[in-house]
């Protein structure tokens, strides 16, 4: 029986972690995605990797914006241009699981522009939706 007992937990412990790489990896690849999807400019695209929600919570230095269209919108009117928008680049400095649907990540951030380097870090939320990681927070400085 202790080694049935020892087995099931194996056999659990080693498709938990399967499942977390898999979904770390899918976390990843969604955040490369948006990366792409920025430095061509494709602001719509980039979106997509946001909950469209009118919950959708976003913190920048103007303090908290909610919903997916209100966030657009003030993405379009702080990056008005690919000129403005320049090239993104992220470091991911960690990615924990909270829940089996839930996982916080910490990264930074850095636009090269003509003119400038701004520069910052950024926590988020996601969650899984319908089988899908979505950023449900997203508080960047």
């Amino acid at each position: 029986m202790k080694k049935i007992i020892i087995l099931l937990f194996v056999a659990f412990t080693s498709t938990a972690m399967a499942q977390t790489a898999k979904d770390k990896t899918a976390i990843l690849n969604i955040l490369e995605q948006q990366r792409n999807d920025w430095n061509k400019g494709d602001l719509e695209a980039f979106m997509q990797a946001y909950a469209k929600s009118d919950s959708l919570l976003f913190v920048g230095k103007s303090g908290p914006t909610y919903g997916w269209q209100q966030t657009l919108d003030n993405y379009k009117r702080g990056y008005p241009d690919k000129s403005a928008m320049g090239f993104l680049t992220f470091g991911i400095k960690k990615v924990d699981f909270l829940a089996k649907d839930k996982a916080f990540v910490l990264g930074s951030w850095h636009l090269k522009r003509d003119k400038d380097e701004p520069k910052g870090y950024f926590t988020l939320l996601l969650q899984k939706i319908e089988g899908v990681w979505k950023v449900i927070v997203d508080h960047s400085s």
